[in-house]
């Protein structure tokens, strides 16, 4: 079956009692038992629940994992992953990569005992170097958030096995439309379903899919202890969107290159980060890892002191956090989403005060491109 059939059809796409061709919400807290301990498939919703359960069924499906889990939000997901480890673990964790991740693992783990090290997963050297002996597992983004760089997860998962280690990779950014990482040696894929698999900015979800079946009992067990779970009308929500993921992405990633080619021919532009452009360092290995580029683009413009002008008057691309959505939004990553990493680690990992953050919905392109132009020449960048 190809994959823009599974979308619609994958995991469980209809109800089985009646044949209703959309699985229903079973908006309920608890079910009857046969009789006392003797559960029927169902007995508590947090622990499972079927329209949940169409949703996880749906995921691990798409990834080509073992199970799928569906959570309260991608940092839901994110936590249940993280509460794998023990005091003393220790992580490698990719320097680029969303400001709430880098908080949940500094403000909240750490302190618990979970060590990490920031490293550029792009460069699989700095990985081998900063492997220890309590080192557990390696997080990483690709392409990553804000800036966009590509990471070689097959050469990444390659020596997180040599050394015994989790590979984890978050793939939000791409789908599994346009990236595996299961397929390509990774252990565990997390998705901020509120983004490109929800695709309407209507609600908040997190995924998580594994590979193998040890790993997914403990996922089961802490996201059963945990209790962040999804709840069923955002379930079907979530699934309901999935059904059109193939349209969306191939419309965001048609926009997001022409747009990113207009960006990196204009005279205010220092510099353009999208892996579809040739120009882009990891553009080759993107290539190959990815049957796609998705929507989001990062830039920089020549004239810092522009930025706030040039994004305040902006009139399609509206001013807001998050991305994957239909609409076109725009963010200062240093002041928005990534205000919670240090300035200090944030500039040593390239997101400068001045980076700009696209997420290019579907909207006419000529539309898009017009925004931002008018924005630029208003702005006097």
């Amino acid at each position: 079956m190809h994959f823009n059939t599974t979308l619609i059809h994958g995991g469980m796409s209809e109800d089985k009692e009646t044949g209703a061709v959309s699985v229903p919400i079973y908006q309920t807290s608890t079910y009857r038992q046969n009789g006392v301990g003797q559960p029927k498939q169902y007995e508590y919703s947090r622990s499972g629940n079927p329209t949940r359960f169409a949703l996880e069924e749906l995921i691990k499906e798409l990834e080509g994992g073992v199970q799928g889990f569906a959570f309260a939000s991608g940092l839901a997901a994110t936590h249940t992953i993280f509460s794998l480890f023990q005091s003393g673990d220790h992580i490698l964790l990719g320097d680029d990569v969303y400001g709430g991740t880098f908080r949940l693992l500094h403000q909240v783990f750490e302190k618990n005992g979970l060590r990490y090290t920031l490293v550029e997963t792009n460069k699989p050297e700095t990985i081998a170097a900063a492997i220890e002996t309590e080192t557990k597992a390696i997080f990483l983004e690709t392409p990553t958030n804000p800036l966009l760089k590509i990471t070689d997860i097959a050469q990444v998962a390659a020596i997180a096995k040599a050394h015994d280690l989790l590979t984890i990779v978050d793939n939000t950014f791409a789908t599994p439309y346009f990236q595996k990482p299961l397929h390509l040696g990774a252990d565990i894929v997390i998705h901020s379903a509120t983004k490109y698999l929800g695709g309407h900015s209507d609600v908040v979800a997190g995924l998580a899919v594994v590979k193998a079946k040890a790993i997914a009992k403990q996922v089961g067990f802490m996201q059963n202890a945990i209790g962040g779970v999804l709840g069923p009308h955002d379930s079907w929500l979530i699934q309901r969107s999935i059904k059109t993921l193939a349209l969306r992405m191939e419309a965001h990633q048609s926009n997001a290159l022409k747009i990113a080619h207009m960006l990196a021919e204009h005279p205010a532009i220092a510099t353009v980060y999208y892996p579809g452009l040739k120009s882009h360092p990891g553009h080759e290995i993107a290539r190959q890892q990815m049957a796609g580029f998705s929507g989001m683009i990062s830039f920089e413009l020549k004239n810092e002191a522009k930025v706030t002008p040039f994004v305040e008057s902006l009139h399609i691309f509206t001013l807001a956090e998050s991305l994957g959505g239909v609409e076109s939004l725009i963010e200062v990553p240093a002041i928005m989403t990534h205000a919670s990493i240090p300035k200090d680690l944030r500039e040593k990992a390239g997101i400068k005060d001045g980076l700009i953050r696209l997420s290019v919905g579907i909207e006419h392109v000529d539309d898009l491109l017009s925004d931002l132009q008018a924005a630029l020449q208003e702005a006097g960048a």
